[in-house]
């Protein structure tokens, strides 16, 4: 039998990319004469790289051979190649790229795990596979919608399309249209993963496959953190104000640093010991890189650049030594799908301040048992705020909160996604 999975940005890693790993890991414990197969496009490095990245970056080694099909046309899928109708350009380019894998390798079973969804159908009618899908985040949202309908800047929606009620209305019917063809083309798989109520929500909506979704946490090495004293015992003194994520526009770190920025200014700022930010994340490519650019830009145009410190696709062990040094995790993204980085924080002891919207704020900072376990925010100024509310926190206060957090976060274990993961595509196998 063989089993590929569709993830042409492996090499990545991202959260994305733990569950691939975690996913393949698991699979392979059970199925262990099977073959396995991951469609990539990494075509700069090899197969065995890619694998000593996974364990680098995520601590995670496979337990049988898997073989790296390259691909070359993963261009195809870049946003930037898209300056307009990127969803469309992005779904067609995927339905290539696809077309690409499917001659190299036609597979018993079709895991799409990176959310190509136009994929689906071109595996299942094409090659004749059984296929399922894990959705991170879906291609559009009705949220997506709402920004267009009423008008609203954002990262998908230009200030010259806001300004004209044509363009507005236009956009609109693209994303109708598009939303449409979504669900048609999600609605083809089998077996449906999702890893979030914020994704199964519009998943739901958009694919109409209820019978066969199901809420698929993902896999957070929350034993991995566990081994951090919960004492705040740092090396430095002062106060580390960390962020881990992909340096994508999604992520939204740019208000993370204006948000730290009017911290420095408040008046409680002058009363702490010196405060630091660490930027840690992924950078995928050459637009990621112009993006961490602008980032510093930011930062010594907001006069924090002595304040701000960019760590780029670091090891995991020195990952684990900065949450282990902080003091508070920033994550800055609205309606993040779910917030692997936001977890992570939470096992290592730091006080989590996240988004007040998607899965940090319906499945992760949420009670434990009753007792806060961290803090949401939306704006510049509710950020700073609740920065500093945490920091005039007592010792002992902040240890409390660590301790709710570290006990609520263990139902986003490997061994819990290995179970769900399991369960939910045994149905592909029989």
């Amino acid at each position: 039998m063989v089993i590929a999975f569709f993830h042409p940005y492996c090499n990545a890693g991202g959260g994305g990319e733990r569950v691939l790993w975690c996913a393949l890991r698991a699979l392979q414990k059970k199925y262990p004469e099977a073959v396995y197969v991951v469609y990539t496009g990494d075509v700069h490095v090899s197969g065995e790289q890619i694998l000593e990245g996974a364990f680098r970056r995520f601590n995670i080694r496979l337990i049988c051979p898997v073989k790296f099909v390259f691909l070359r046309k993963r261009y195809l899928v870049e946003d930037s190649r898209y300056p307009h109708f990127t969803l469309l350009g992005q779904s067609l380019g995927s339905i290539v790229l696809g077309w690409e894998a499917l001659m190299q390798c036609v597979p018993d079973v079709y895991v799409d795990s990176m959310g190509y969804a136009f994929t689906l159908p071109l595996f299942k009618y094409v090659g004749g596979c059984r296929v399922g899908s894990y959705v991170h985040y879906p291609t559009i949202s009705t949220d997506m919608l709402c920004v267009v309908k009423n008008q609203n800047v954002g990262f998908n929606n230009a200030a010259f399309i806001t300004r004209n009620p044509f363009l507005s209305k236009a956009k609109l019917i693209y994303y109708y249209v598009f939303a449409f063809i979504y669900g048609l083309v999600g609605s083809c798989s089998d077996v449906v993963m999702v890893n979030s109520s914020w994704t199964l929500n519009h998943i739901l909506s958009l694919w109409k496959a209820g019978n066969r979704t199901n809420v698929v946490y993902p896999p957070c090495d929350v034993q991995t953190f566990l081994d951090i004293p919960l004492h705040e015992r740092k090396m430095t003194p002062g106060h580390l104000l960390v962020s881990v994520g992909q340096f994508r526009p999604e992520k939204n770190h740019p208000l993370q640093i204006r948000a730290f920025a009017k911290l420095l200014n408040k008046e409680v700022a002058k009363s702490l010991p010196s405060l630091k930010l660490v930027l840690i994340g992924g950078c995928r490519n050459k637009d990621d890189e112009l993006r961490v650019n602008q980032l510093k830009k930011l930062s010594e145009a907001l006069g924090v650049q002595e304040d701000v410190e960019f760590k780029i696709n670091i090891p995991f062990d020195e990952l684990k030594n900065y949450l282990s040094e902080a003091t508070v995790g920033l994550h800055t993204m609205w309606n993040e799908h779910f917030g692997i980085g936001v977890v992570e924080c939470m096992a290592a002891g730091t006080i989590i301040l996240a988004h007040n919207s998607g899965g940090p704020k319906l499945d992760i900072v949420v009670p434990h048992e009753g007792d806060i376990t961290g803090f949401l925010a939306e704006s510049e100024e509710g950020y700073a705020e609740t920065m500093a509310h945490i920091l005039s926190m007592s010792v002992e206060k902040r240890l409390q909160i660590r301790k709710n957090a570290r006990a609520s976060v263990s139902r986003f274990s490997d061994q819990e996604f290995e179970v769900a993961f399991l369960s939910s595509v045994e149905t592909l196998f029989k």
